[in-house]
């Protein structure tokens, strides 16, 4: 009750103080404007003042420091706080003492008789203003970040910091101009050896963030803060695998306007999926591509999914004549016309609402528009949902593809890409077996007309809409757990862009029935990316509970690029190649579909054994004689 009593009484007091601090401001100003004149007047005269300037001096000090707290009050300048001191403040006491000195010299000239202030009094006064009103003000901000700090700084709290031009020096006067921020910056960490020695913010260069670990022990810091894109994903993933093993921290710092906004406390960045990669990005600027899309009328299916509308983005680029926008969900149409529109594009944007498989809206589709090249992104992807709508599945991966390149042989389009999976490749899922009978009809029909029929096959895609990565994130953002389905399950990866530049190059180069596969790099464990995740969102894999699931109907452990009987070759570019495999004629894969066609509103049972007869590659775990290895697990990690 006492301490409650005190405490109290504390507040009260604190608001009494607060109550008056303008008449302390006052007193503050009214004294230190006022020891001002008077130094003027005795360096002025060495300090031996005569009695008649004196008497000049008493007469006028009143109304000079009565025009001066005149102009410091209207310029705003009692309001400042002493401990936020900036170089702007400084700037805007310069203004405001010339524009007291200005004001004091048109008074005296108008409104007082001889004998008036000598000039040089007014100029040395303009500078002890200066001197008086700045230098408290700077002597409280220094010895709050440097003096203070020094004395009171711990090993937990020294950091080092790379990304100095990535505004890493307007971090450090953020963090250290506030006290309620832990962290002390006591070096700078960049590749450029030009950097070395040199100071930023009177902090020092130390090395390079190769060598941020050794460094941090010599400085005794614990924690490395890394500003946004100041490192590239493998760069970051090596540095945090190397602090994990030497316990300590690495924290990303977002761009200062965010972190502004941040309640005076350091925050995590979104992660970017480039960080994910376990190899760099690949860039692929295609002359080819720009040359082949340049004035050309463009259909893409699937305009609005993941992929399908970051290839309407690539293709906008290269200034087509039109891009024709097919997509059924009339939302994601909405949001990609939107987007493309604001680009200021002379391209001419078609929204166009219709299902690839409904004939008579295709048929007006490519009857009015005319396409040369069509881009068809239109598919089901995902492998339960798809398990238990195999009928779907084959209809719209299937039937749908098919819709659309016998279009494209109708109205003698010049090119034909589909997008494929790797999950088509040794499929275990209806929805990859789908994709394989697809990507032989798209390979077939090269028998046929002058269109250029290829297939781009490529892993999965980082944040693509249903993806793991969006979930992982969203699981993290509620706390968790993280849903994993097998500690051992592995997939390719690529981000959107990659894709998308991917499937431009593959149009390109294309000369018909070739499959194109993107060099990924080794497959990534989908436990490995939870934890990457985690890490890159400032967290630990102890922080956030890990559960694994078990493996879902139709998913596998290890995915593949090629099939067995696949013959793979180089291309001009080196990190596309071409699968080649047994050429299926357009008899066989008709024959093939035909089966299907009256199967697709049947049981998920009957289609599911239509399809391993028709495609003996399907390995599917529910028909009898069939197993794939699968560890069903129902288990938790911290």
């Amino acid at each position: 009750m006492q301490d409650t009593q005190t405490h109290e009484n504390s507040c009260h007091w604190l608001e009494r103080l607060m109550a008056r601090r303008i008449y302390l401001l006052i007193g503050a100003y009214l004294g230190i404007l006022s020891a001002s004149y008077a130094l003027a007047y005795q360096l002025r005269f060495d300090f031996d003042v005569q009695p008649k300037d004196q008497n000049l001096f008493w007469s006028t000090l009143p109304w000079v420091v009565t025009i001066k707290m005149l102009m410091f009050y209207q310029f705003g300048s009692f309001h400042g706080w002493w401990r936020y001191v900036t170089f702007a403040d400084l700037v805007s006491l310069i203004r405001v003492a010339m524009l007291s000195m200005a004001a004091i010299s048109l008074f005296d000239l108008l409104f007082v008789p001889d004998p008036r202030i000598p000039l040089s009094v007014l100029l040395l006064d303009f500078g002890g203003t200066i001197l008086l009103v700045g230098g408290p003000r700077s002597i409280c901000r220094f010895f709050r970040e440097h003096v203070w700090p020094s004395v009171r700084i711990e090993p937990s709290s020294r950091a080092l910091l790379i990304g100095a031009e990535q505004g890493g020096e307007s971090f450090v006067r953020h963090v250290h101009g506030d006290p309620r921020i832990d962290f002390r910056v006591v070096g700078f960490l960049d590749r450029n050896p030009a950097y070395r020695g040199s100071l930023l913010a009177g902090i020092p260069f130390l090395g390079s963030p190769d060598d941020a670990v050794s460094i941090a022990r010599r400085q005794h810091a614990r924690t490395i803060l890394v500003m946004t894109h100041a490192l590239e994903g493998q760069a970051l993933r090596r540095l945090m695998d190397a602090c994990r093993a030497a316990a300590m921290d690495v924290k990303m710092v977002p761009p200062l306007e965010q972190m502004l906004q941040g309640a005076y406390r350091l925050q995590v960045r979104e992660v970017d999926i480039n960080d994910l990669l376990r190899r760099e990005p690949i860039n692929i600027d295609s002359v080819a591509a720009n040359e082949m899309l340049q004035g050309r009328c463009v259909l893409v299916t699937g305009a609005g999914g993941s992929i399908g509308s970051e290839i309407c983005r690539q293709i906008l680029r290269c200034r087509p004549e039109r891009i024709v926008l097919v997509e059924r969900a009339e939302n994601n149409l909405y949001h990609i016309e939107k987007e493309l529109l604001s680009q200021g594009s002379c391209a001419e944007i078609v929204p166009y609402v219709a299902d690839a498989r409904d004939y008579e809206r295709m048929h007006a589709a490519f009857n009015t528009f005319q396409p040369q090249i069509v881009f068809h992104a239109a598919a089901h992807k995902h492998v339960p949902l798809m398990e238990a709508n195999p009928g779907e599945a084959i209809n719209n991966n299937v039937f749908g593809t098919k819709r659309m390149v016998d279009m494209a042989v109708q109205y003698g389009v010049e090119r034909f890409v589909m997008i494929s999976t790797d999950k088509a490749v040794n499929p275990t899922s209806v929805m990859g077996v789908s994709k394989m009978l697809a990507e032989r009809y798209v390979h077939a029909s090269s028998e046929r007309g002058a269109t250029r029929f290829v297939v781009v096959r490529f892993g999965n895609v980082l944040a693509s809409a249903g993806s793991v990565v969006p979930l992982f994130q969203e699981q993290i953002r509620r706390g968790g757990p993280i849903t994993v389905t097998h500690p051992d399950m592995e997939r390719f990866f690529m981000t959107i862009p990659e894709a998308s530049q991917l499937v431009l190059e593959a149009a390109a180069m294309g000369k018909g029935g070739e499959v194109f596969v993107l060099d990924m790099g080794e497959p990534v464990k989908i436990l490995d990316l939870a934890h990457d995740l985690l890490r890159l969102s400032g967290l630990s894999p102890d922080d956030i509970e890990i559960r694994f699931t078990g493996m879902r109907p139709g998913e596998k452990l290890y995915e593949e690029l090629y099939q067995s009987d696949e013959e793979t070759m180089p291309t001009p570019h080196p990190k596309l190649r071409v699968a080649y495999h047994r050429p299926y004629s357009l008899e066989e894969v008709n024959e093939t579909i035909a089966q299907l066609s009256p199967l697709v509103y049947e049981s998920p049972q009957i289609i599911r054994t239509k399809l391993r007869e028709l495609a003996p590659q399907y390995l599917d775990a529910d028909l009898p004689g069939v197993t794939i290895p699968a560890t069903p697990l129902n288990t938790t990690a911290r």
